[in-house]
C-alpha cells in the first residue's frame, strides 16, 4: 500500500473531499473513520493472501506477511 491507495481510501471513507490536502484539516466523524480503517484492513488482507497464494510453504507466506510490517 503507498500513499496514493490511502489518499484514495481516505477520501472513499469521506475522511478528504476532493482537492484536500493530508494538511488541511478536517472533522471526522466515527463513521469515516470506522469506514477508512474497514477499507485499510481489506486491502492489507488482500495483499496477505496474494502471498499466501504464491508462497511455496506456510513459513515462507508467514516470513513475507511479517516483513510487510517492516517496512
Amino acid at each position: 500500500m503507498n500513499r496514493d491507495d490511502i489518499i484514495r481510501m481516505a477520501r472513499e471513507a469521506g475522511l478528504l473531499r476532493a482537492g484536500d490536502g493530508w494538511t488541511e484539516p478536517r472533522r471526522w466523524g466515527v463513521a469515516e473513520i470506522e469506514r477508512f480503517a474497514a477499507l485499510v484492513a481489506a486491502a492489507e488482507r488482500q495483499a496477505c493472501a496474494q502471498i499466501a497464494f504464491y508462497a511455496k510453504t506456510y513459513v515462507k507466506a508467514f516470513d513475507a506477511i511479517r516483513a510487510r510490517g517492516e517496512k
